[in-house]
């Protein structure tokens, strides 16, 4: 009998949720929030949501800080150009596997929406102390891209893969 290549894939992910801002609330974190949205919608849960200044020390200390029940955590915010911008630089060096293609579709899908500013995105992906991490633009579009087209359906396969 052949051995499916989902058979480990996980139907309920738990997640979590990072939106990197020095100047958003709770209450105005239209991007987070809708992620939030978008994981229940799907039929999984959100473990834990945080907002967390736009410095490398405290996104560095909230992925490692993130709950134990967690298998995949978003963050929004923080990858573009901008000298502020330091998401990408900080995931990256967490990163002990990267997921290119993430980064490469994300911008392809982008391009098809906005055009060439698609390629200010440094949207990266990967798999960090056993968890996939991806890191998003802050803009509510590119979230819900994201997310739609790209995360929620391969999530459950990416931490079966990882997890297996």
């Amino acid at each position: 009998m052949a051995h499916s290549h989902h058979s480990r894939d996980f139907r309920s992910v738990c997640f979590a949720v990072l939106t990197v801002s020095d100047t958003r609330s709770e209450e105005d974190d239209v991007g987070g929030r809708r992620i939030r949205e978008m994981v229940a919608a799907a039929g999984h849960r959100v473990g834990e949501y945080r907002i967390v200044p736009d410095e490398r020390a405290q996104i560095r200390w909230a992925l490692h800080t993130t709950r134990r029940e967690v298998e995949a955590v978003v963050l929004t915010g923080g990858t573009g150009i901008a000298a502020r911008d330091v998401t990408y630089e900080v995931v990256r060096n967490l990163l002990d596997k990267e997921i290119g293609g993430f980064g490469e579709l994300f911008r392809m899908l982008s391009y098809e929406q906005i055009g060439a500013a698609a390629m200010l995105s440094r949207a990266v992906a990967g798999v960090a102390r056993g968890r996939v991490v991806f890191a998003l633009p802050g803009s509510v579009k590119g979230v819900e891209l994201a997310m739609e087209r790209l995360i929620l359906p391969q999530v459950g396969h990416m931490v079966g893969l990882v997890h297996g």
